[in-house]
């Protein structure tokens, strides 16, 4: 029989294996793909938004690369809103999604509209009540998020402008980014597929084993890539804004991890 010190020891190892195992399944709820896809095919969602669904297919992006209900999730030069507004649905009310842009990026015109990102932006949180929106704009490095607290980051099509910058640039990113991700956190990467040799700072491309290469040097473990954006029909030697190419590149897709015991 055990006595009261043990007994009270034996509820406290209890009460911690409780939390931890709490904790660990914060996240459990994967993601419900189609009902994903009825949220983000509504009226209140931009036309031209939904129109790129088929080829950049970010219900299925978001699904390999691990969101799940409730996160907390930095999209990094959200732009116009695009991948905002998907992440904003996906996360549920029980999750915030920070929605960062530059200053500078903010006047950059939306794609094929006569408005500035900064105002697509404005009008998608307005018009999807995206209530667990909160807008950064600054640059990432003046975030103002503390270390550590979030659960998920996107960079979608910039880690190419920061790597043909200069590779200390994206370098320089990706140690932030690592800075901000709780350990464990995950880190997808989404970018145009540049061919060696190319000039590929034109072209606004990148070759995969260069993203990999700074990505791995930052201090994240890259899990699995995904075949899920890749095009036969690109032309790597086109700029990605070619009207060819109608926004048809091909691009890779890859899921990093922050190592559960990094500081």
């Amino acid at each position: 029989m055990l006595n009261k010190s043990t007994q009270h020891l034996a509820h406290m190892l209890t009460a911690v294996c409780l939390l931890a195992g709490l904790m660990t399944g914060a996240f459990a709820q994967s993601l419900d793909g189609e009902a994903l896809k009825a949220q983000i095919s509504g009226s209140d969602r931009d036309i031209s938004d939904r129109m790129r669904d088929s080829a950049r297919q970010p219900v299925e992006v978001l699904q390999f690369l691990g969101l799940e209900p409730g996160m907390t999730v930095l999209d990094v030069y959200a732009a116009g809103g695009y991948y905002t507004y998907i992440l904003s649905k996906a996360v549920g009310p029980d999750g915030i999604v920070y929605a960062q842009n530059s200053p500078r990026a903010l006047r950059y015109d939306e794609d094929r509209t006569d408005i500035s990102q900064g105002d697509a932006l404005a009008n998608k949180i307005r018009d999807g009540q995206l209530q667990n929106v909160e807008r950064i704009d600054r640059g990432i490095q003046d975030s103002g998020l503390p270390e550590a607290s979030v659960d998920f980051v996107l960079v979608s099509q910039i880690l190419h402008d920061y790597f043909n910058r200069s590779p200390a640039s994206a370098y320089s990113l990706l140690v932030e980014l690592h800075r901000l991700l709780r350990p464990g956190g995950i880190i997808g990467i989404i970018d145009h597929h540049g061919a060696p040799g190319n000039d590929n700072r034109r072209l606004h491309r990148m070759v995969q084993s260069d993203a990999e290469q700074v990505i791995t040097d930052a201090g994240f473990i890259i899990e699995a890539e995904s075949e899920l954006l890749l095009t036969e029909g690109d032309n790597p030697r086109r700029s990605i804004f070619d009207p060819m190419l109608n926004r048809g590149t091909s691009q890779f897709l890859l899921r990093a991890r922050k190592p559960a015991d990094s500081l």
